[in-house]
């Protein structure tokens, strides 16, 4: 009797039979003469990627200024030009999402049926479609980014492996990957510095995904939802961002960092926008309380970050992590508020938390009581 694993095996032996056959036609059939740009992606505020159209219907995908990537029709020989790119046929069907920020943009591109395998399991999934496709098997769990089910990837035909920087943490993995036939794309939109830069990078994923036009047009959502926010005045009042840690410290973003930007598009004032620092690339700062007391205590409003802190529910949750707080202004007047667990991985959401935080400066957050992003801890 043939068993489950023997089974497996056999899919695996295939799969990479396939993929080396793949390989070395793709090798005999390079002979496409050389292309010109026609023109590139129009792009706002994204920084961290670039595309430039060839007028022989390919693509080139740039990110970080390094990583090229050679976006080709299913069928096209690879031509002549960009010889140093990843080629990448379009639209990708079985990706492997290692980087979880990007699902939710992939959603409102309605393209979860182009992602097969993930690198989040079910439990951890604060997008209830991502966790019911596990549930319902349309999408499979393959192991963290760190230690993925090789064997599941090439059974599954997996087409490409979207990773996060992290993945530079374990070159072998990528390197692995690589040495599969699974082309690795490592996406940077966490260094993108304004919110919308890090919502733009939906063109990004149209691109990947055969879905430009949906892309487009989300993103000019966006920037609607925000043209009306741009013509209020500025409210002068100050806003600390903040979570306090198991050490006790507090910890903020860096000022320039997207948040801060994004209470800055609400029309406040983030209360430690002058606290800056290259040393390391983290965008946040380890502060005593006595220190963040220094520069917060004034604050107009706290906003706590629970998706790394923990979600809040009371004031009282707040106030037991230091005898401190309760001086603080904010909790004084009882404009304290908590965000989601599902914040940050609502990466397209950016507007709509803007749109929240003005709620919240401008007191209209009492009157509608519908902030989709934020609750007030009492």
């Amino acid at each position: 009797m043939i068993t489950k694993a023997t089974r497996r095996l056999v899919c695996c032996a295939l799969a990479l039979l396939a993929l080396l056959l793949a390989a070395c036609g793709s090798t005999a059939v390079q002979t496409t003469a050389d292309a010109s740009i026609v023109g590139s992606m129009e792009i706002a505020y994204a920084e961290q990627f670039t595309v430039d159209f060839y007028d022989d219907g390919t693509s080139l995908l740039t990110i970080g200024g390094t990583d090229r990537y050679l976006l080709l029709p299913k069928g096209m020989a690879a031509p002549a030009h960009d010889t140093d790119a990843v080629i990448l046929y379009t639209p990708t069907s079985r990706v492997y999402l290692a980087a979880s920020s990007a699902m939710d943009l992939l959603l409102q591109l309605d393209a979860l049926e182009q992602v097969r395998l993930t690198s989040t399991s079910a439990a951890n999934w604060a997008l209830p479609e991502a966790a019911a496709a596990l549930e319902d098997g349309s999408l499979l769990y393959a192991g963290k980014y760190s230690a993925p089910d090789f064997e599941l990837l090439l059974a599954e035909e997996t087409d490409l492996a979207v990773e996060s920087t992290m993945i530079y943490h374990s070159p072998d993995i990528k390197e692995k990957l690589e040495d599969l036939g699974i082309p690795v794309l490592v996406e940077r939109s966490s260094y993108e510095s304004h919110p919308l830069g890090r919502v733009e990078w939906i063109k990004v994923y149209g691109l990947l995904l055969g879905r430009r036009e949906e892309a487009a047009r989300f993103f000019d959502q966006q920037l609607e939802t925000l043209a009306s926010l741009s013509q209020e005045e500025t409210t002068e009042k100050t806003v600390a961002f903040f979570h306090i840690n198991s050490s006790g410290a507090a910890v903020v973003r860096k000022g320039g960092d997207y948040v801060s930007k994004m209470i800055e598009l609400a029309g406040g004032r983030y209360a430690f926008a002058g606290l800056g620092g290259d040393d390391n690339a983290l965008s946040t700062v380890n502060m005593q309380m006595e220190s963040f007391y220094a520069g917060a205590h004034d604050a107009d409003v706290l906003i706590y970050n629970s998706a790394i802190g923990g979600e809040l529910t009371t004031l009282d949750q707040l106030l037991s992590m230091s005898d401190l707080l309760a001086d603080f202004k904010a909790v004084q007047t009882g404009s304290v508020w908590c965000t989601g667990q599902n914040v940050f991985q609502q990466s397209s959401a950016s507007a709509g938390m803007i749109t929240d935080i003005h709620a919240i400066l401008t007191g209209e957050a009492d009157a509608s009581g519908s902030l989709r992003f934020f609750h007030r801890l009492t």
